[in-house]
């Protein structure tokens, strides 16, 4: 070997150590980056209540389950209205439990929120199915409660229904499925200022001019906005209220003339 490759030689040697060294550095500094990324990580799901998240995603899904139908009544005292309901085997739950219970033959009645307290369920009348048992419903739910407002939306079909009741008088309803199954009242400032259409009877609101939004889909996707504006739209409820109050489910007896 000659002395210039011999040189080499000592020179490679010198270097391998100082990779090693180099390398164990580079490999180090990355392992620091990343455990402190999921320290942070960890602490900030620590921070985060992963149950009340899972939680208000679930009754979100749940309040936009189609058809959906709820009352909305004026007072601070649940347990008049699950009075005035008759109500069966009333039980308290949370939104979750409730709002899960009355896709099954069940009523959730809420905690009051912002004066209101929400009726939600399947089994609610619905105009569509027979509107003068929904009628006789609600004109004897409004004469137990006072101020009573109803809400039904089924956004597969379009079909849809807003109804305004105080001590069992009828001020406002409408109601369509297909055709206009109730029409009552003159039209509120909030159905006009949403540019809701009301049809009359024996119209079925279909319009032949097709650069136009079908209006009974319009009516159907602004029943939680005209919610909002004569009471509260039940999307609107915070997380505090979805954690912290409870409501009453119970079941609905059979409803009879009066």
């Amino acid at each position: 070997m000659s002395p210039f490759d011999l040189k080499e030689l000592l020179w490679l040697l010198m270097l391998f150590p100082f990779g090693i060294v180099l390398s164990g550095g580079v490999l180090f500094a990355i392992s620091t980056v990343r455990w402190v990324k999921d320290r942070k990580l960890r602490h900030q799901l620590e921070d985060l209540d992963l149950g009340v998240f899972i939680s208000n995603s679930r009754v979100r899904q749940i309040l936009m389950d189609h058809p959906c139908t709820w009352l909305a009544i004026k007072g601070r005292n649940s347990k008049r209205v699950q009075r005035a309901l008759g109500l069966h085997d009333a039980t308290p739950c949370s939104w979750e439990e409730g709002l899960v219970e009355a896709q099954h033959h069940k009523l959730f009645v809420s905690p009051p929120v912002n004066g209101w307290i929400l009726v939600v369920g399947s089994d609610l009348p619905e105009p569509d199915d027979d509107v003068d048992k929904c009628f006789l419903f609600l004109r004897h739910c409004s004469r137990k409660l006072g101020h009573v407002q109803y809400f039904s939306v089924n956004r597969v079909l379009n079909h849809h229904a807003w109804a305004l009741l105080d001590d069992g008088q009828v001020f406002r309803a409408y109601a369509w499925a297909g055709e206009t199954l109730w029409n009552q009242g003159q039209k509120t400032a909030a159905e006009k200022e949403l540019d809701m259409s009301c049809f009359g009877y024996g119209d079925n609101g279909i319009t032949l001019d097709f650069s136009q939004k079908d209006p009974t889909i319009t009516n159907a996707e602004k029943v939680n906005q005209l919610a909002a504006r004569w009471s509260f739209d039940p999307m609107s409820v915070t997380e505090n209220a979805w954690q912290k109050e409870q409501g009453i489910v119970g079941s609905l007896p059979d409803f009879r003339r009066e």
